[in-house]
């Protein structure tokens, strides 16, 4: 039984501290007395401590005695964070969608001879593991992932709802969107090239561009086409680009009358929380499709898909969101706490699972939790 101190009380990191704690001795961290209680009260038995992670002083105190920590702060802080703990000489697995390039802190844990598994969710996260594994197997062409997460019960306008702060997915929706196509890096706005995408259990979807390749840009500079796309319902990107456009998305502050001076993109977040918010028990779904293409060592061009539909959970009362994403980084960890993998540095995703041993643990790791990826292969005569 290893110690394991979790950053980030909130729905997915409580998700987490809930499932590691099966095996381990955890202590769940935030700086919000209600979202430790709340966490608490869902998962009776959690050990809970009050604290600012941009605090480097008290972070590094809080994580003396932790054998590996679990990073799932907001990603405005997610960077930072993981650089105080790497420099703790800490291991980490970090789910948190940082601005910031968390490869830059490569060297830092080597020399810390430490493991920083990072991006570890489900997009980033699962989506590049799946690539990982079958760059190794395949010569590939081509990669696309869609995905996102929707609620079950659809609320005009915007039909969403989010576990996590509306400022990360505004975030999402204003950063450029990188893409690979035929070898070039292309950079388009954010919502653009919408397109509609049936699904056999979600139905129709729509599918634009944001920036999700983030590591694989550097990664996998010899693949010539990859893209990921976020899936809504079908014009939700109409009404964002709507408020983006507007300027309801600037951070610049403007004036309110002669005293007054307020940042629309606060605002906007702040009235989008209300709308946006996941209730505890709120029913949603997450979509996920990748598909790779490529030519095996025959050859043959082949074409893998996997489909994962996934839901709320009744018996654990674990949203869908919470569980895709936590249940992968709690994989990694305890793929790491097992001796099971064993490189040192910041570890993309893309490079967690390139072994067999290591590819078959994660994913039956999370059939166990009854979260199932359902494979197809295509292969041309």
């Amino acid at each position: 039984m290893k110690n394991i101190t979790v950053l980030g009380a909130g729905m997915v990191g409580g998700a987490i501290a809930a499932d590691m704690a099966a095996n381990h001795r955890v202590t769940l961290a935030d700086y919000s007395q209600d979202a430790l209680d709340k966490a608490k009260a869902r998962y009776p038995g959690l050990e809970t401590r009050l604290l600012d992670v941009t605090d480097t002083g008290r972070l590094q105190k809080a994580i003396r005695n932790a054998d590996l920590v679990i990073s799932a702060v907001p990603g405005s802080l997610g960077f930072k964070t993981l650089h105080t703990i790497i420099s703790a000489g800490k291991n980490v697995v970090d789910i948190s969608f940082t601005l910031e390039n968390p490869l830059d802190l490569h060297e830092l844990a080597l020399k810390k001879d430490v493991t920083a598994i990072v991006d570890c969710g489900v997009a980033p996260g699962m989506d590049n593991i799946l690539l990982g594994y079958h760059n190794e197997r395949l010569t590939i062409s081509e990669f696309v992932c869609l995905v996102g997460g929707l609620p079950k019960i659809r609320k005009w306008p915007f039909e969403y709802k989010a576990p996590f702060s509306p400022a990360d997915v505004i975030e999402e929706y204003t950063r450029p969107a990188r893409y690979v196509e035929n070898g070039r890096l292309i950079v388009r706005k954010p919502l653009t090239d919408p397109e509609l995408v049936e699904f056999e259990r979600a139905g129709t979807l729509e599918a634009f561009n944001t920036d999700g390749l983030r590591t694989l840009i550097q990664t996998m500079p010899h693949i010539p086409n990859m893209k990921e796309k976020t899936l809504r319902y079908p014009g939700h990107s109409e009404y964002i680009r709507v408020l983006k456009e507007s300027g309801f998305f600037d951070s610049k502050k403007i004036r309110i009358g002669q005293n007054t001076e307020v940042s629309p993109l606060e605002f906007t977040a702040g009235i989008l929380f209300k709308e946006w918010k996941l209730e505890d028990d709120e029913e949603e779904i997450t979509v996920m499709r990748v598909v790779i293409k490529g030519s095996n060592k025959e050859g043959r061009r082949e074409t893998i898909t996997y489909d994962l539909f996934d839901e709320y959970c009744h018996n654990t009362r674990v949203s869908s969101m919470a569980r895709t994403t936590g249940y992968t980084a709690t994989a990694a960890a305890n793929m790491l706490l097992d001796g099971v993998f064993r490189e040192k540095g910041v570890i993309p995703p893309e490079n967690l699972c390139r072994e067999q041993q290591c590819f078959e643990y994660l994913m039956d790791y999370q059939k166990e939790r009854n979260i199932v990826y359902q494979k197809r292969i295509e292969r041309d005569d």
